[in-house]
């Protein structure tokens, strides 16, 4: 039972704001895309069981951009359409951004993703580089399997990951909120934000959800890294309750990304999981350095 409660508790990467305006013009049945401000395009991507609500500090903080705010359907209340059934997530929906950065956008766009929304925009840049002209994954490694232990076997991964979706989808409903207000809590320390978090994870679909963690755990994006062209920049943080000295958890970031050349590697201090939340002003500057740096060519600057 410990085991299990464990493995639900680092297979909870969740994230979370109400959308903008809607682009009409772009239809598609796994993600929705809305649009706020005005200047040069960002790409935000949010994370499992959660919504846009994770980038509201950073819009209100740094106008100047126009934000196209990604929601993947099936969290936070939002009908799963073709997120619904028995097959991967986050990889159909890098697919589906692309697609809109090539239709709406129309020119290499920086992407930043948290947590399963990091997954997500590496595999973009990796499989569709012409689309991102700069990256930014906050708090997410290419690969989840070590963290449940090294050297496991694919066999074993499967099994753990199997173990975990069974968890998202099967634990009754009382055990499945109080799992996901212990583990929000470990993730944020900024207890104002928590409730919100709890709702968005509570009102989506819990299928997506475990499909998403699955995909999560089975899928490893090292070998694929040498793909991205864009500039990266990585922020992550030493995981609350974690049995890690920072020093480690900084080696670990390197050998985790040594396949992505050039790539900006950054621990925040003094923050979980939500880095957004609990060092709001720090990850602004951040975004804002990130954003004022030299691009791929083709973007809009």
């Amino acid at each position: 039972m410990l085991r299990r409660q464990f493995l639900m508790g680092l297979a909870m990467l969740f994230g979370l704001f109400a959308p903008a305006t809607a682009h009409a013009q772009f239809q598609s049945d796994r993600i929705q895309v809305t649009t706020t401000g005005s200047g040069s395009d960002v790409v935000l991507v949010h994370g499992l069981g959660s919504s846009p609500r994770v980038w509201r500090g950073l819009v209100q903080a740094l106008p100047g951009y126009r934000y196209h705010l990604v929601q993947v359907k099936g969290f936070a209340g939002v009908a799963a359409e073709g997120n619904a059934g028995t097959g991967p997530v986050a990889a159909p929906v890098a697919e589906e951004i692309a697609r809109y950065i090539g239709e709406a956008i129309g020119r290499p766009t920086p992407v930043i993703g948290h947590s399963m929304g990091g997954t997500i925009a590496m595999m973009v840049a990796a499989r569709h580089p012409e689309r991102v002209s700069r990256l930014m994954v906050v708090d997410m490694l290419p690969s989840l399997a070590d963290m449940f232990g090294p050297g496991q076997s694919p066999e074993g991964v499967r099994a753990i990951a199997e173990q975990v979706r069974a968890g998202i989808t099967d634990s009754p409903l009382d055990a499945y909120r109080a799992r996901n207000e212990q583990t929000l809590a470990g993730m944020i320390a900024t207890e104002s934000e928590r409730p919100a978090a709890v709702a968005d994870t509570m009102a989506s679909d819990r299928s997506v959800s475990g499909r998403s963690m699955y995909e999560l755990i089975t899928t490893d994006l090292r070998p694929e890294l040498g793909r991205i062209t864009a500039p990266t920049t990585v922020l992550y943080v030493t995981p609350h309750g974690a049995p890690l000295t920072d020093a480690q958890m900084d080696q670990y970031y390197q050998l985790s990304y040594r396949n992505l050349a050039g790539a900006r590697l950054q621990r925040v201090p003094n923050a979980r999981h939500f880095i957004m939340y609990d060092q709001a002003d720090l990850f602004v500057t951040e975004v804002r350095n990130f954003l004022a740096s030299p691009a791929r060519s083709g973007e809009r600057g």
